[in-house]
């Protein structure tokens, strides 16, 4: 509604406009000219200001004051042709406004109308489309050439290639094969495949995609209220100078020629303008970032906290040792986990899988306690996997690697290990931060110190906070002081999503991580790539310098050109046309916040999510 108003106002003006020239030009009736722009410069003062009073209630500076004060002086002074192009200046600004924000945010807008719509469901050798949210976890898929892939789901015949730009801005196509993961709103290739679902549309990659769209798109940029403090001395000084003019010169018309310089735009358009430019920025590299206020935040972060699994390690982890006792073979061992973990998302649960596939016993009643375990009935025995404590009350020997342990019946039979490594650009993104201006990085893990503390030193984080719940990761971030502040954390799982959400910036590695993690979070990394936490803080610092200029440089044209209007050398109708150059000039330059200048995107094709991380 507020668009649709802005736009009626600009087109109410320019019509106007129009019928003033016809009288004063054409019909030689410049009386009824002025008639007619002072009755609608009234009517569009008038409800200019009934919108500044709503905006005094809500607890923001009216920045359109000058504005309504400039049409009101030129039109007491006979001035009538400066204030309508104050008028056009006001109303077209409000209308250019919303063209800026819907061209910085097209990037995000396209995910939601490209969103699949239907599928081809197969059953009994025929293929019937329906809608896409009829679709039903194990349903069989057909995804035609061209298409889009319909919901989160599993290769089950053919060898693909599919383009994955929408959700991760991988250019690169990517091939899958037989037992690989899809991710809905991805591009099916040349070829025709059948998939299997893994989840309903509603739970899907893209609809959680849509949805971080959609808040993003609805929360306020807290710059904007940044903005409305420079307007209370920008205002003052504009009224002093017009005030200091008018007694010095004894004239009424020195007044109007000052104020009509004095344009509040860089303040009502620049900061924003720039902030959803920087979001549309971010969202083309793969980092979708929720509000301005996220921007604000990352651009002066002090302090970055980081999960390890999953997180700074890649979280591919494959089985390096498994260990059997009380009468069970390693084979057995490696069984029983692997049929209690087979219907988890789990990184140690796919690791599990694969390494036995075509052997793995069928599981009933299983139930994940996070950050614990699993437990599942396997042939009517109750089988744990998971930390030591959690699957037997028998004192364990812990093993100094990542470990899950099992038992049968609260019998501990054996454990399974793992080896992970490290991402390769996790220690250059430590560095990269640290010249960016965070003065430290910490690491929260629910992981053993000794291993935890191994990963720490190779990739350079300065404090290691070890074997923590999800509550004790709250309390660590609660007690950072407040000159280690704003504090941001990077996570994937449903354990760090409340750390997420504790923070003051909550990152979630959202190619592998959680839904949990994933909505909890105020940015969200749609590729699995760490360095995209340094490029997201890059690009904050490069989006608030450049919201600060527009603002700075505007405020600063207007003051030069409010010091020579007050000399009586520029005419009213003259300053309203150097107020639109500045109008012009401000939201220009706040538009470079959407200009890659120097990054230069980062190639990963790992695009495979899961639902849930135990550290």
């Amino acid at each position: 509604m507020t668009r649709l108003t802005n736009y009626r106002r600009l087109v109410s003006v320019l019509l106007v406009s129009i019928l003033a020239l016809i009288l004063q030009f054409v019909f030689k009736l410049p009386q009824y000219a002025q008639l007619t722009i002072t009755i609608l410069g009234s009517f569009i003062a008038l409800l200019m200001l009934i919108d500044m009073v709503k905006t005094l209630r809500s607890g923001k500076f009216g920045v359109d004051l000058l504005a309504i004060t400039a049409v009101i002086a030129t039109l007491a002074v006979s001035e009538y042709w400066a204030a309508m192009i104050v008028l056009l200046m006001l109303t077209g600004g409000d209308a250019l406004e919303d063209y800026a924000a819907n061209k910085a945010n097209s990037e995000l807008k396209s995910l939601i109308e490209n969103s699949p719509s239907a599928a081809h469901l197969v059953t009994d050798q025929t293929i019937k489309d329906v809608n896409v949210d009829a679709v039903k976890i194990g349903d069989r898929l057909l995804v035609k050439p061209g298409e889009l892939i319909p919901v989160d789901g599993t290769v089950t015949e053919g060898h693909i290639t599919i383009d994955e730009a929408s959700l991760t801005g991988e250019s690169r196509p990517v091939n899958k094969q037989v037992g690989d993961h899809l991710m809905s709103g991805a591009v099916n290739g040349e070829n025709s495949f059948i998939m299997i679902a893994d989840k309903t549309a509603d739970n899907s990659q893209y609809q959680n995609i849509i949805r971080l769209v959609k808040q993003a798109e609805a929360q306020p940029a807290h710059f904007v209220r940044l903005a409305d403090r420079y307007a209370v001395p920008f205002t003052l000084a504009a009224y002093l100078i017009a005030g200091i003019a008018w007694y010095l010169s004894n004239d009424p018309v020195r007044f109007a020629e000052v104020l009509v310089v004095a344009s509040p735009c860089p303040l009502i358009l620049a900061a924003p303008i720039a902030l959803v430019s920087g979001m549309s920025r971010g969202s083309r590299n793969g980092i979708i970032v929720k509000s301005g206020t996220i921007i604000e935040k990352l651009a002066k972060a002090k302090t970055f906290a980081f999960d390890k699994t999953g997180t700074i390690t890649k979280g591919h982890l494959v089985v390096d040792h498994v260990f059997g006792t009380n009468g069970f073979t390693p084979d057995e061992v490696l069984q029983m986990a692997a049929g209690a973990e087979q219907q988890s998302s789990h990184i140690l649960a796919r690791s599990l899988v694969a390494a036995i596939p075509d052997k793995i016993p069928t599981a009933e009643d299983v139930k994940e306690t996070t950050a614990e375990g699993v437990s599942a009935t396997i042939n009517h025995q109750l089988v744990k996997v998971g930390k030591a404590s959690f699957v037997s009350d028998q004192p364990i020997k812990k093993i100094d690697k990542t470990t899950v342990y099992v038992s049968v019946n609260g019998t501990y039979i054996g454990y399974v290990s793992f080896s992970d490594e490290l991402r390769p650009e996790a220690h250059s993104v430590m560095r990269q931060l640290h010249q960016l201006g965070v003065k430290q990085i910490i690491m929260i893990s629910g992981d053993r110190l000794p291993i935890a503390q191994q990963i720490a030193d190779q990739v350079g984080i300065d404090q290691v906070y070890a074997e923590k719940l999800p509550k004790e990761k709250i309390a660590v971030l609660n007690q950072l002081e407040t000159k280690d502040r704003p504090v941001c954390m990077v996570g994937d799982g449903v354990n760090d999503a409340p750390s997420l959400a504790t923070a003051d910036v909550g990152i979630a590695m959202g190619a592998h991580g959680s839904t949990a993690a994933s909505e909890s979070a105020d940015a969200v990394v749609l590729k699995d790539d760490l360095s995209l936490v340094g490029k997201a803080v890059s690009i904050s610092k490069e989006t608030m310098n450049v919201a600060r200029q527009s603002v700075l440089i505007g405020i600063l044209i207007c003051l030069i050109l409010m010091l020579i209007a007050s000399f009586g050398v520029i005419p009213a109708i003259i300053g309203a046309l150097f107020q639109e150059v500045v109008d012009t000039v401000t939201i220009l330059w706040a538009l470079r916040a959407r200009i890659d200048r120097s990054d230069k995107p980062s190639s990963n094709s790992q695009t495979k999510r899961k639902d849930a991380v135990r550290v």
